[in-house]
């Protein structure tokens, strides 16, 4: 009998000890919700940093892809952040449940900007517009960038089957442009069959709004039919503003943008937008 009874006493697990294992255990089922975050923001994150490299050595467009590099270290110290057991279980839930918050109210506005943007993504315009501007972009020593190049093809084909129709190209000289990118614009026109008469020149403008307000000199805002065109990912805001500046009868023509620049294209845009909201041109 008394034999049985110390048997039983070595079986059983010390309190101080059973008190650490059910800790152990309790912070294991906790930190497993973790695992996943911690997972996805490093993928992200260097997914990132990829993006970045690549759009540096392809040579596209401005020092804004440069963001996606911070966005990338962000992500991998968030993924380690969220990896680490000690941390996480030192971080007040205050902190957690602010940070939660924060990221859901961001991941909406942003959600509904995007949404905003593409649904002008596809703009076509009616024939027959009096007017059509051309919004400028960046101009290289070698002739216009990509996304102006398109912008001026889709111009062209446009005026081609439109002969009444006039075009104001819009755009001034930046610090890294060697001519006024209306300039090179009205140039790249008329080396593709657009007669020099059609085309007016606006070359002080410097954005977007400057565009729009500058080249509304040239026309009747209340009563010419006008065509904006610019790149899929830039017409939502253009419109906006051109609407918001007393343009009566306009239509977008997206033209298109390169494919592997669209994250970019996009993330980009989405800041414009949030600025021209800011201040009014929206």
């Amino acid at each position: 009998m008394n034999t049985r009874r110390r048997n039983d006493r070595e079986d059983l697990v010390p309190l101080e000890r059973s008190r650490r294992i059910i800790q152990l255990q309790k912070r294991g089922r906790k930190l497993k919700r973790y695992a996943i975050p911690s997972r996805v923001l490093g993928i992200t994150g260097a997914a990132s940093l990829l993006y970045c490299s690549g759009i540096a050595l392809a040579g596209f467009g401005t020092y804004f892809f440069l963001l996606w590099g911070g966005i990338g270290v962000m992500c991998i110290l968030l993924s380690a952040m969220f990896h680490n057991e000690k941390l996480m279980l030192a971080l007040p839930g205050w902190i957690k449940f602010c940070g939660l918050g924060i990221f859901c109210f961001g991941l909406l506005l942003f959600c509904g900007v995007e949404g905003m943007i593409l649904s002008q993504y596809h703009a076509q315009a009616s024939p027959g517009a009096d007017y059509l501007i051309v919004l400028g972009a960046q101009w290289k020593a070698s002739g216009p960038s990509e996304v102006l190049r398109r912008r001026l093809d889709q111009a062209a084909d446009y005026l081609a089957g439109n002969p009444d129709t006039q075009v104001i190209v819009s755009g001034g000289q930046g610090s890294n442009e060697s001519i006024p990118e209306a300039e090179g614009m009205r140039d790249y026109l008329v080396a593709v069959g657009i007669a020099p008469e059609r085309i007016i020149v606006e070359n002080q403008s410097s954005n977007t709004y400057e565009n729009l307000v500058f080249s509304a000199h040239y026309l009747n805002q209340q009563q010419d039919s006008v065509v904006i065109v610019t790149n899929n990912f830039h017409m939502f805001r253009a419109l906006g503003i051109a609407k918001k500046q007393g343009y009566g009868d306009v239509e977008g023509l997206a033209a298109e943008s390169v494919l592997g620049m669209a994250p970019n294209n996009l993330l980009r845009e989405f800041f414009g937008v949030l600025k021209d909201f800011w201040v009014g041109n929206l």
